[in-house]
C-alpha cells in the first residue's frame, strides 16, 4: 500500500517529497475533520497543492470529505499499520508536536527515568572526540526527531552515540506507546567504541527498547547491510572538516535514496570562514541546510568547544551523494591534527 504514496506523487507531478504526502495523511489522522486550509498551514504547503493531494487520497479511498477531512477505514489502517501509529497515545503525541516549547510532565518523567543511565555511561574517550551531552540535549534531539515526523514507524540511525540519543528516543517511544510493544520504529547505533555498544545494548534489553548496536569503524567502507536502509540519522562527529565529511558521507550511504530526509548534525561553533568551508562541502554533497540552532547542544567537560554546540538540520535532495565512498586513510580526530608538544627537563639531569 505504500506504493500509493508514490502513485499520488507521480499523478500530480509534485516537487515535494513522498514524506510530505505521508505527513498530510498523518495530520488528518491526528486532527479528525481538519479543514483543507489548516491542513495546508500545518504542512507548510500552498492551498492548491494540499487540495490536489487530498483529492488523490479520496480517489485512493483513504480519505473522505465529511464535516472536514477524515480518514476512511482503509486510511486509518494505512496510518496505523503501514506508518506505525497503532496504539499510540494520540493526545500526548499531539501535545508534544504542538507545544514544543513547554516542559511537559512526561518529558520531566523521562529525565528522571534516564538520569542514572546517563550518570553511569562510560567515560568520554577524548581520543575519539567524545564529549558527553547533557540529558536535556539528548532529549531535545529526540523531540526534534518527533517534531519532524521522523520518529514513529521510522528506521533511525545514530552514527556514534556516546550521547545516548538512542536511549532518549527509546524512552520517548515508551511514553507514546504506554500499553503495548507494538510500534514499527527501529533504532540502530553504529559505533567504534565497544564500551558504548555494550552499555546501550544492556539498557535496551532491560528496558525493552527497539535499539540494536553494531560495531563499525567508519574509516572503512560502509557495509552493504547498512546501505539504503534509514529514514534519518543523527551524528555528532569529530570536530574536524575531515570528520564531518566522513560521517556525513557514511550516513548518506545509509539513508534511503529519497529526497527530503533529515540529517541531525551536531557540530562545534566555528568561525565564519570555517562555516563557509562546511557549507561548500554540504553543497558538494547535494545537501540543503534546513535549520541552524546555535547553542542547541550542551556538553560536560568540553571546554575546548565552550561546552556548547550547534544543531544543523540538513535535508537530502535528488542530487545528494557521499563525498567519501572508499576507505579513509587520512587524519580524522582533533587530537591527530593538534598533537601537544611538551617541553620539559628531567630533574635528574645535571645542569
Amino acid at each position: 500500500m505504500l506504493n500509493c504514496i508514490e502513485k499520488i506523487k507521480k499523478n500530480i507531478n509534485l516537487e515535494e517529497s513522498s514524506k510530505t504526502i505521508e505527513n498530510i495523511l498523518i495530520t488528518i489522522y491526528l486532527v479528525e475533520g481538519i479543514s483543507t486550509k489548516e491542513l495546508a498551514r500545518r504542512n507548510f504547503l500552498p492551498l492548491p497543492i494540499t487540495a490536489a493531494i487530498k483529492k488523490e487520497f479520496i480517489k485512493e479511498k483513504l480519505v473522505i470529505q465529511d464535516r472536514g477531512t477524515r480518514l476512511t477505514f482503509n486510511g486509518i489502517f494505512f496510518v496505523e499499520k503501514e506508518l506505525g501509529f497503532k496504539n499510540i497515545n494520540k493526545e500526548l503525541y499531539i501535545r508534544l508536536l504542538t507545544n514544543t516549547q513547554e516542559e511537559h510532565k512526561e518529558i520531566t518523567e523521562i529525565k528522571e527515568e534516564i538520569h542514572n543511565i546517563f550518570q553511569c555511561r562510560p567515560q568520554a574517550d577524548v581520543t575519539l572526540d567524545q564529549s558527553k551531552s547533557s540529558i536535556d540535549t539528548s532529549l531535545k534531539r529526540a523531540m526534534l526527531c518527533l517534531k519532524n515526523y521522523d520518529l514513529i514507524g521510522k528506521n533511525i540511525l545514530c552514527l556514534g552515540d556516546d550521547d545516548l540519543v538512542s536511549i532518549a528516543l527509546g524512552f520517548l517511544l515508551k511514553k507514546l506507546f504506554p500499553h503495548t510493544f507494538y510500534q514499527n520504529t527501529k533504532i540502530t547505533v553504529i559505533d567504534i567504541d565497544k564500551r558504548i555498544i555494550e552499555y546501550i545494548n544492556d539498557i535496551a534489553m532491560k528496558e525493552s527498547l527497539p535499539i540494536k548496536c553494531e560495531y563499525a569503524d567508519l574509516r572503512n567502507s560502509l557495509s552493504n547491510k547498512f546501505k539504503n536502509r534509514f529514514d534519518c540519522f543523527f551524528t555528532d562527529p569529530p570536530y574536524t572538516l575531515e570528520g564531518m565529511n566522513l560521517f556525513l558521507s557514511r550516513g548518506i550511504e545509509a539513508l534511503k535514496s529519497h529526497s527530503d530526509l533529515n540529517i541531525y548534525f551536531s557540530f562545534a561553533h566555528k568561525s565564519s570562514i570555517y562555516q563557509l568551508n562546511m557549507q561548500k562541502n554540504f553543497l558538494t554533497m547535494g545537501l540543503a541546510v534546513s535549520a541552524v540552532t546555535l547553542k542547541f547542544n550542551t556538553y560536560e567537560g568540553a571546554g575546548i568547544i565552550g561546552n556548547t554546540g550547534q544543531m544543523i538540520v540538513l535535508k537530502t535532495t535528488d542530487i545528494t551523494k557521499p563525498l567519501i565512498k572508499s576507505t579513509y586513510k587520512n587524519l580524522l580526530y582533533t587530537g591527530e591534527f593538534t598533537k601537544t608538544i611538551r617541553f620539559y627537563k628531567c630533574k635528574n639531569v645535571e645542569k
